[in-house]
């Protein structure tokens, strides 16, 4: 049992068409190569025996790679990025993938799910990668969505990566080191894969962490010391876009571990099984924090529009006061300005100083008032 043990260590660290068409190219299209300028769509492919890589070219060839399985036993592992449909057809009709997971691994755009199409369990993560930004602002792009299609078979294990993120090269390296761990055969991968990405949910989510808190202390700073008013709201409304975009990767996920790590499946090791378990664990922590992130974003929305109302408010109060204090001078002018003969105090040598004098000091109680009343 030593070698389950260290599973965690040595994997953590980090429209539709017949079967026809595609046995027909079983031997024309598979190609790994685009074109001379572009690259190939096979990453890796090897096949492993006893948990070990075997050395060969045969892997490459059409129809090598089980060929090699037949004769000396152990399971293929073939990694792709993006491929076509003509590059995907020949390894589809080699290893008798169903013609529907095929479509949903080429065209991609794929929720969370599992599914099983005869002997082939066909499985699809949603990858996120956390984007880094000097300035979190209304139009920052936060993270970052890509996909792994995995089909696991008795002998094979292929993958189909999408996006630009979430290369599995280094989780193979790994893999290769722990021969024991490789030798329980593709469910060993594929629990490896599952652990890899739940892991990045993990680190994604700790990153977003320091965004929302961030902008959280700006919204409840004091007036003057955080960003000018109304400037926030955008960018909590961006926050929440980018934790939608990373529910609909963790949220469909739940229901694919609860079968791994609970129903008996032929192709999935029972000492693999068990360690699904964790990675569901895992996968419902960060859940919760996405829920939590969500619900927290909706608070301090709402505490930003508070705070505009509020402004707004307090803004209103301002100006409302000082039109008072400017109404005395001008009720006063407008008296006597009036072009009339007979007015009180019109022909009094002291009468301008004194209207002056009963303006100002009214103007200095209306204010004095307003102050104490909290509206100036």
């Amino acid at each position: 049992m030593s070698m389950m043990r260290d599973l965690r260590a040595a994997v953590r660290p980090s429209l539709r068409k017949s079967v026809a068409p595609y046995a027909n190219e079983a031997r024309t299209s598979y190609d790994f190569t685009r074109d001379a300028a572009a690259c190939s769509a096979v990453v890796d492919c090897a096949v492993y025996r006893d948990g070990v890589r075997v050395p060969s070219s045969e892997c490459l060839t059409p129809g090598g790679a089980k060929h090699q399985v037949r004769r000396d036993g152990g399971f293929a592992w073939i990694g792709l990025h993006e491929p076509t449909e003509e590059e995907f057809a020949g390894i589809a009709a080699e290893f008798g993938l169903h013609p529907l997971a095929v479509e949903d691994a080429v065209h991609a755009h794929q929720r969370p799910k599992l599914e099983r199409y005869d002997d082939t369990l066909f499985t699809v993560f949603k990858t996120i990668h956390y984007v880094e930004h000097a300035e979190l602002t209304a139009t920052s792009e936060i993270v970052e969505t890509g996909e792994v299609m995995c089909f696991t078979g008795r002998d094979f294990f292929i993958t189909v990566r999408h996006g630009g993120q979430g290369s599995l090269r280094a989780l193979r390296h790994r893999l290769q080191d722990d021969p024991e761990l490789l030798a329980k055969g593709p469910s060993a991968v594929l629990h490896a894969i599952a652990d890899h990405v739940v892991d990045g949910y993990l680190a994604v989510a700790d990153a977003m962490q320091d965004d929302i808190d961030e902008v959280e202390t700006e919204v409840f700073s004091q007036p003057g010391k955080g960003s000018p008013r109304g400037s926030d709201a955008g960018r909590i409304y961006q926050l929440k876009r980018e934790v939608l975009e990373f529910k609909r990767a963790v949220a469909p996920l739940r229901r694919p571990l609860q079968l791994l790590s609970e129903r008996p499946m032929r192709l999935i090791d029972p000492d693999i099984q068990k360690y699904f378990r964790d990675v569901a664990d895992h996968l419902e922590r960060v859940q919760e924090q996405v829920i939590g992130f969500d619900e927290l974003l909706n608070s301090i929305l709402q505490a930003n529009l508070a705070q505009a109302s509020v402004a707004q408010n307090e803004d209103m109060r301002k100006i409302t006061s000082w039109a008072a204090i400017i109404a005395v001078p001008t009720m006063v002018c407008g008296v006597y300005g009036m072009n009339f003969k007979y007015m009180p105090e019109l022909h009094w040598r002291f009468g301008y100083p004194l209207v002056l004098g009963v303006t100002v000091a009214a103007c200095f109680s209306i204010h004095r008032m307003l102050k104490r009343n909290g509206w100036l």
